[in-house]
């Protein structure tokens, strides 16, 4: 009975009200009725309400009185939030760390997934040769992060770099069961591979012969690196000392320390062999040429300061847009600039 009586008194009250004020009542009260209509059996205000009723608190001083669904000081509350989010937009910083571009994610994304053994530095090294200049967190952030082993014999290497070559044999088993070996002849100074052979009976006659096979027109570096093996016999000292090397032999059974070709054949194990059956010494042949092709003439390296054995120019980004080129039958991929035709 008391509530009948007081909402005929607010009718008669209505009245004497201006027009603009019953226009705000008005709007005020179609809006709860249409939150309670459309939230039954509990009132939800979407942030188109609680803006409206922030927008009357500014603008009309009676919005308290027809208020129902809600407490008053949950409208202040929203008015005060609103307020916090305005000068927080509003003091922004304008300068700071530029975004990475989309296609530039999307590139690193795509070196990735198309280069599975690629870590972060490669791929920077990669961008760098493209005219992108990127910092190694940003490629960590977009791609997942991968262990490398340190180097050993840091200073000695740095020290004797430019007079110091590195031999070692490895081996391929074939598709029928067969073992080969391969003789490799690295650079320390470019990480360069000077001369490679494969045979299936290795001996100190041969092994002597391709180190007079891997400089038949230049005077060799002054010390060469190697292990203990059998292999190199009588005949191998002999044809060494005559070209005037010095041998510096390895400890027993620590290949640690003849780290650039170890590193080397890791290489091509992970990059290459791995990867495909070889069938015999000619398949063979032809995949180690093809991967040492792209290893001379693309693959970057970080003693290098992130560039190729053979100098690779760095291409600006006024040369074109980008494209993908797959080597070693699609296991790598270099990425060059070409112009727009």
């Amino acid at each position: 009975m008391f509530d009948l009586f007081a909402t005929i008194l607010r009718v008669l009250f209505c009245g004497f009200q201006s027009r603009h004020q019953l226009l705000l009542e008005n709007l005020a009260l179609r809006h709860q009725l249409t939150v309670l209509q459309r939230s039954v059996p509990r009132a939800k205000l979407k942030r188109a309400d609680r803006f409206l009723w922030v927008l009357l608190l500014r603008c009309w001083s009676g919005w308290q009185q027809v208020l129902v669904i809600v407490q008053p000081r949950t409208v202040v509350a929203w008015h005060r939030a609103a307020f916090r989010w305005f000068w927080r937009w509003k003091s922004r910083p304008r300068t700071g760390r530029p975004r990475v571009n989309r296609d530039l994610i999307g590139l690193i994304r795509r070196m990735w997934q198309a280069n599975p053994t690629w870590g972060s530095r490669r791929i920077q090294a990669e961008l760098a040769k493209l005219g992108i200049p990127v910092s190694d967190s940003t490629v960590r952030k977009y791609r997942p992060r991968t262990r490398r082993a340190d180097q050993t014999w840091k200073t000695f290497l740095q020290n004797h770099a430019k007079e110091l070559v590195a031999i070692d044999f490895f081996t391929v088993p074939t598709a029928t069961f067969r073992v080969l070996y391969v003789f490799l002849v690295l650079a320390h100074e470019r990480r360069k591979v000077l001369h490679f052979h494969i045979t299936e009976a290795p001996s100190a006659a041969w092994t002597a012969q391709q180190m007079v096979e891997a400089f038949p027109f230049t005077t060799p570096p002054r010390y060469l690196l190697r292990d203990r093996d059998g292999l190199y016999g009588a005949d191998f000292v002999r044809r060494v000392e005559s070209l005037g090397l010095e041998q510096k032999l390895i400890a027993p059974r620590s290949p640690w320390q003849n780290p650039m070709v170890e590193r080397l054949i890791g290489s091509l194990r992970r990059e290459c062999l791995d990867h495909v059956i070889v069938f015999d010494e000619e398949h063979l042949c032809r995949i180690l040429t093809d991967y040492l092709s792209y290893y001379h003439r693309h693959r970057t390296h970080r003693s290098l300061d992130q560039d190729c054995p053979q100098p690779r120019a760095v291409e600006p980004p006024d040369q074109g847009k980008i494209i993908e080129l797959p080597l070693v039958c699609g296991l790598h991929h270099r990425y060059a600039r070409q112009a727009a035709a």
